[in-house]
């Protein structure tokens, strides 16, 4: 049966790109508005396929699931592969700019009903929110949710419809940095609090009230 009109079947799991290389795309638009805007199939890599798996028990099984049903979200894990943090979109665009402006920079991000999920080093959550209850500047931070081993999060597909739903509250998520490497570059705790931090104080920047929505656990 033919695929259809704007969407693409997933490639063979042969080692090979699923799909044409975007390396850098992201790093450009991410100062912009174009990568919270764009519509279009996401491009996720057997790599990165892989390294999503990895949080899974049973990883064979979650590629199986994924080769069946590219177009589904999934339920995964932390603490194994990654820790998740949760922030209001808006904050959560702010605190992204920072960790690119700034350094060192992250991997795989998502946005999903409403909020940005960025993923960090496993065991990163509990350290976070211990440094956040710590820090008397932290109080300028918008609640964060984070969540770390024995929780587990929603994950967009790994292939999306091009005009595919995303929109806030409802939609099955988009990846905002896809994954692409086994071993993507995830910032630690330390990182992730000063660019909240930065991002929280930066002038004239109000953080709007949001409701929360847990994504899982």
């Amino acid at each position: 049966m033919p695929a259809a009109e704007g969407t693409r079947r997933p490639a063979a799991l042969s080692g090979e790109r699923r799909f044409p290389p975007r390396r850098g795309r992201a790093r450009r638009r991410l100062l912009g508005v174009d990568i919270w805007t764009h519509q279009s199939v996401e491009y996720i890599t057997v790599a990165g396929e892989a390294w999503l798996a990895s949080a899974s028990e049973y990883p064979r099984s979650m590629r199986a699931l994924w080769e069946a049903r590219p177009w589904a979200p999934s339920v995964l894990p932390c603490g194994r592969a990654f820790d998740v943090i949760s922030m209001p979109s808006l904050f959560g665009r702010r605190v992204l700019d920072e960790l690119w402006a700034s350094g060192p920079g992250c991997g795989p991000v998502a946005a999903y009903r409403g909020r940005t999920l960025l993923f960090v080093q496993p065991g990163s959550a509990p350290r976070l929110r211990r440094l956040l209850a710590w820090e008397e500047w932290a109080r300028d931070v918008p609640p964060l949710l984070c969540h770390g081993k024995g929780d587990a999060v929603t994950v967009p597909p790994l292939q999306r419809m091009v005009h595919g739903p995303d929109s806030s509250g409802r939609g099955t998520g988009r990846w905002i940095i896809a994954p692409e490497e086994r071993e993507p570059r995830l910032p630690g705790a330390s990182v992730v609090l000063w660019a909240c931090v930065r991002a929280a104080r930066e002038p004239g920047q109000g953080v709007p009230a949001e409701p929360v929505l847990v994504t899982g656990g």
